[in-house]
């Protein structure tokens, strides 16, 4: 398995964030790979990673999910791939101390590339879909909790996200559309 740290607009890299590629084997049969070790994961991260849940969903072309995120005690990290289709995967950092706070980094995730995306809490994520369909999967730390869940409005100004075109509408679900912007959020929102 092999990994790096994406960088922002700006050049930058943003702390806690990785893309792992798998090694993949393929041949006329098809392909094998690893497509998740806890251990290796553990040792690339310097800490401990642990699942409790594993997500699924399928979107058409221009559905834009997010920017989702939950707060303490229940905030989760996610390991993001795709696995049919590509889309877009955007992880903005809203730790308040943090260097690069509101910054994001922007990684393709397809079905063909089979890279992963690291999201540690700490940092709000979205995803917009480019290909007719897409299947995205998933794995979070922590299980959803209503109470803890908060989104920023996906074209906050402040943020200023660079969303690959597309051929079509966005869609985006009326609870994405109510989302807060940045500025409207209390500081317990955050990190």
């Amino acid at each position: 398995m092999n990994f790096f740290v994406p960088v922002n607009a700006q050049g930058k890299k943003i702390e806690g964030i990785v893309v792992f590629e798998p090694n993949v084997f393929e041949d006329d049969r098809g392909f094998f790979m690893e497509s998740w070790s806890e251990k290796r994961v553990n040792d690339i991260l310097g800490y401990n990673v642990h699942f409790v849940q594993d997500n699924h969903s399928l979107s058409c072309l221009g559905v834009l999910r997010g920017l989702h995120y939950q707060i303490n005690p229940h905030a989760q990290g996610k390991l993001v791939r795709c696995i049919s289709g590509e889309i877009y995967d955007v992880a903005i950092d809203i730790r308040k101390t943090s260097q690069t706070f509101l910054q994001w980094v922007g990684v393709h995730l397809t079905a063909q590339n089979k890279k992963q995306l690291w999201i540690p809490h700490g940092f709000a994520h979205g995803f917009l879909t480019i290909t007719q369909r897409a299947e995205v999967a998933y794995k979070v730390t922590d299980y959803w909790a209503k109470e803890s869940e908060r989104s920023i409005l996906w074209s906050d100004p402040e943020i200023n996200i660079i969303w690959p075109k597309i051929n079509g509408n966005l869609l985006i679900s009326n609870k994405d559309k109510r989302a807060k912007l940045i500025n409207e959020m209390n500081g317990n929102d955050l990190f």
